[in-house]
């Protein structure tokens, strides 16, 4: 059954000349096809419509049917981890770089988003992963990632040592510049850069991408991804400005001594796609594999 779009929610790239170009015909576009439009705070002070209505980007997932995006893979990423709060479907315009979540492109979105709009297209889950740092036993900090929960040192770029638990399950202890743990959508992305695999966006599965561990024998190993992630940070470290960042967006202070729990979310993020849409068609596209020969 199709969900109906009644309000659509306009999340963008600021300070962007080309991502205001596109939001702004794709505001129009919207109220032509009598759409209910809301944007983001933003996006409304950057486009300064008169009669426009705006709400904070918390906010939008409690009123839109819809939201859409401009901009790149970034843009997704913070508007994806508070519309999966709400089970708010996103769609995406391309006004990034590779752009692996966004769709539609910025010069000929009309038709495909019209088809959107008539209720034929695909719809896809991507589940996130629950941060939380405990000290002392107590939890001091918590967050959510679409991509990736990244452990690594503060300012300056050195070797630490911590541990990793696996469902309460030790196995191993490592020195490295830290470690990656990546979903299907995040291994196109910082774990892809580190060496880790590729997962399709369908596995119930996480990776483990160590980063410039300090022995050779160490690789990313891919777990179920409902089995819980511990990493233990040694007490030994002398920096105590470690972080755990979440996205690349959010960082989570992290003290020596303590632990991080990583866990599969509940909530998931709702994608939209247009009829036809192919994850391998997006990889040979990204990434440049060769196209078919006969």
């Amino acid at each position: 059954m199709s969900l109906q779009f009644d309000t659509v929610a306009l999340i963008g790239k600021p300070h962007h000349n080309g991502a205001n170009q596109t939001l702004r015909s794709l505001y129009d576009f919207l109220h032509q096809q009598g759409v209910r439009v809301l944007l983001e705070s933003r996006v409304a002070e950057q486009l300064g419509i008169d009669g426009s209505e705006a709400c904070e980007l918390s906010e939008l997932g409690l009123i839109a049917d819809m939201a859409i995006v401009v901009g790149g893979d970034g843009n997704m990423l913070g508007a994806a981890r508070i519309m999966a709060r709400h089970g708010v479907p996103v769609l995406g315009v391309n006004r990034g770089n590779l752009g692996f979540l966004t769709d539609l492109s910025p010069l000929d979105f009309e038709a495909p988003l019209v088809a959107v709009l008539d209720g034929h297209y695909q719809i896809e889950e991507r589940f996130l992963l629950s941060v939380s740092v405990y000290r002392y036993g107590e939890q001091h900090a918590a967050g959510t990632a679409l991509n990736e929960a990244v452990l690594h040192p503060g300012k300056i770029a050195h070797m630490i040592d911590f541990a990793v638990h696996i469902d309460d399950v030790f196995m191993y202890s490592q020195r490295a510049d830290g470690i990656i743990v990546a979903t299907p959508t995040g291994s196109t992305a910082y774990a892809l850069s580190a060496g880790g695999p590729i997962l399709t966006p369908q596995l119930n599965a996480i990776s483990l991408v160590p980063m410039f561990p300090h022995t050779l024998s160490c690789r990313p190993i891919v777990i179920d991804a409902d089995s819980e992630v511990k990493l233990v940070v040694s007490p030994d470290n002398i920096d105590d400005q470690l972080q755990i960042s979440c996205d690349g967006q959010l960082s989570l202070s992290v003290h020596p001594g303590d632990e991080i729990l990583i866990r599969k979310c509940q909530r998931k993020l709702k994608l939209i796609h247009p009829l036809g849409h192919s994850y391998f068609n997006v990889l040979r596209s990204k990434l440049g594999w060769g196209s078919k020969l006969f």
